[in-house]
């Protein structure tokens, strides 16, 4: 029988991903060690943090990954937690040698398209619209990240299933939760008790909303999308300030009084330098079983009335992107944690989100087209 070597084993581990990070354990200096003593082998490891949630996780892969070299010995993870340092050391590693913290997607260099889904008011089903959107990017196979930016009427993680789920902290980087393949942070994720009332101003609002950008390590992520507050108060000022490059999703509702105020939203939008790339008229029309006829609940024409309204404004077209009828499985996914794209993915609700998205997953990634933040030195 062959003798397997240290050089193998760590080899072997170059394939285990921490769950949470997403890059290999032997990059982020969690492998401490190696012991080989015959027909056992140990693998020391070091968590970010004591009780890290997902440890069962990282034992059954490291114990698959050394036995890809070594199928008849015994493996044991002994797991132990980093120092400060080391903690500091990976966190520095993670942001690319910088101690400060900024954000990413602000950088002029960066390539992910950031989606910022706005309504007028509430009620419109804009966070259904948000967790659809991005559960269906990312079984297309695109890294995704989802900020709940609705800081008092979060519901992103309820939506998803994860109403409890709670982040790790690495000193003060922040990892986001993941679920269903994306990555995910909420104000409702960092709450000391779910049941606690967020009351804050304007500053708040601004400081919560740059942690949940700058402080979570998102890496490398094709699609960011903000579930934003309705109206055009302190988040949506912040996000133009903060992310100027962000375009806008606009969320409405058929009737008049809706169409009104999401029309403000798009406005606002363009008043923060971001583009609003198309509407999304909700509960467009109730479609009974084995019936063509659509029945207007809401009336009709909103989406196109904003969508007209904005073109004209803007000089671009803004298209209507879709036209979700009224599906009780819209309710029940949100409240089940099991968004329509998952559970009914043949529905004409489910198709409707899915054109969106793949609309949006078919713009290229790219800085063509993008603000650089450059501006003029001066005349020579």
């Amino acid at each position: 029988m062959a003798v397997v070597t240290e050089e193998q084993i760590l080899e072997a581990l170059k394939s285990v991903n921490d769950p949470e990070i997403k890059r290999p354990i032997t990059e982020l200096g969690m492998v401490d060690g190696i012991t080989i003593d015959g027909n056992d082998i140990t693998v020391r490891l070091l968590l970010t943090v004591s009780g890290c949630p997902l440890k069962d996780t990282l034992n059954r892969d490291i114990t698959a990954a050394v036995a890809t070299v070594a199928p008849a010995s015994v493996v044991k993870v002994d797991m132990g937690v980093m120092t400060d340092e080391q903690r500091k050391s990976m966190q520095e590693m993670l942001r690319g040698g910088r101690t400060e913290r900024d954000i990413p997607f602000a950088q002029p260099g960066s390539l992910t398209k950031v989606y910022a889904i706005a309504s007028g008011k509430g009620g419109v089903g804009k966070s259904t619209v948000t967790v659809n959107l991005a559960l269906a990017m990312a079984q297309s196979g695109l890294k995704v990240g989802i900020i709940d930016a609705d800081i008092y009427g979060h519901s992103i993680p309820d939506m998803l299933g994860e109403g409890d789920a709670r982040p790790t902290q690495v000193e003060d980087m922040i990892m986001p939760v993941p679920v269903k393949g994306m990555k995910v942070i909420s104000v409702g994720m960092l709450k000391p008790r779910k049941d606690q009332v967020v009351a804050w101003r304007g500053p708040m609002l601004d400081r919560a909303l740059v942690q949940m950008l700058s402080d979570v390590y998102w890496g490398d992520l094709d699609v960011l999308l903000l579930d934003l507050p309705p109206g055009t108060g302190d988040i949506a000022i912040s996000l133009g300030q903060h992310l100027p490059n962000a375009e806008v999703i606009v969320v409405t509702t058929p009737q008049a009084a809706a169409a009104t105020v999401a029309e403000r939203a798009g406005t606002m939008a363009s008043m923060m330098h971001q583009r609003v790339v198309g509407v999304i008229e909700n509960m467009s029309y109730l479609q009974l079983p084995g019936s063509d006829e659509r029945h207007e609940i809401f009336g009709s024409g909103g989406a196109e009335k904003v969508a007209t309204a904005l073109s004209v404004k803007f000089g671009y077209e803004v298209p209507v992107l879709a036209q979700i009828p009224l599906d009780q499985q819209l309710r029940i996914g949100g409240d089940d944690g099991i968004p329509i794209i998952e559970s009914e993915p043949d529905s004409i609700a489910a198709k409707e989100l899915q054109g969106v998205a793949d609309k949006l997953s078919g713009r290229s990634r790219g800085l063509a087209g993008m603000q650089l933040g450059l501006a003029p030195a001066g005349r020579l």
